[in-house]
């Protein structure tokens, strides 16, 4: 018995001798790996192309979700409201419904792109104050001079902002409606009329020209 358990001893030597000089290389190996992955693994790689200027602003002025009850069911929809301008004079809006929020933003800035005006300026200010109404909503835009800022709140000063306004003064007289602000908004600023340049009155005639003298047409009879 006992050679026989020294024989076992003896076979089972280089077996545990080659499993405990295995695990380290293994464990060096696995380490070579990792350090080869964190060296050079993000060098390679292409870096994203840089993304162009938008030629516009955007702002998601409102986000609703309403319902609309059929002989199915109810039928739910996502409402958009986008502001979109150039902060140049150009301003946009636009409203559209959706399955999910990303494609009715995509329609609302294709209506907004479609539905942009110009605001006339004079003196870094609306020419003129006015007042809009549109269903229940009721605005009132007045100039302000040079360092006043933009005085407004709510969808008009979003509005105003993205119009490129540097002073003026707005109030909200009616709903807190954001939409039906808005379009009173855009109502007040397209009937805004562009500031009149004066021409400068012609020369008087005969002035700064030589005297013309009368022609003698009797020499010579």
């Amino acid at each position: 018995m006992a050679e026989e358990n020294k024989r076992k001893g003896k076979a089972s030597a280089p077996a545990g001798s080659a499993g405990q000089s295995g695990s380290p290389e293994r464990a060096d190996f696995g380490r070579g790996n990792r350090g080869d992955r964190r060296g050079g693994g993000g060098r390679g790689r292409d870096r994203r192309p840089e993304r162009e200027p938008q030629e516009f602003d955007q702002q998601i002025l409102d986000i609703a979700r309403v319902t609309r009850v059929t002989k199915g069911g109810k039928r739910m929809r996502f409402r958009i409201t986008m502001i979109i301008g150039d902060r140049k004079g150009r301003v946009g809006y636009g409203v559209a419904k959706g399955i999910d929020v990303q494609s009715s933003i995509q329609k609302a800035v294709t209506q907004a792109k479609k539905r942009l005006i110009t605001v006339p300026l004079q003196n870094q200010t609306i020419p003129h104050a006015i007042e809009s109404k549109f269903a229940s909503a009721r605005i009132l835009l007045k100039p302000a001079p040079r360092g006043t800022g933009i005085k407004a709140g709510g969808a008009v000063r979003v509005v105003l902002e993205f119009a490129g306004v540097p002073n003026v003064t707005g109030k909200i007289l009616g709903s807190p409606s954001k939409l039906n602000n808005t379009k009173a908004a855009f109502q007040a600023l397209k009937r805004l009329m562009p500031p009149i340049v004066r021409k400068a009155a012609p020369a008087a005639e005969g002035e700064g020209a030589a005297e013309k003298l009368p022609v003698n047409t009797d020499e010579g009879k």
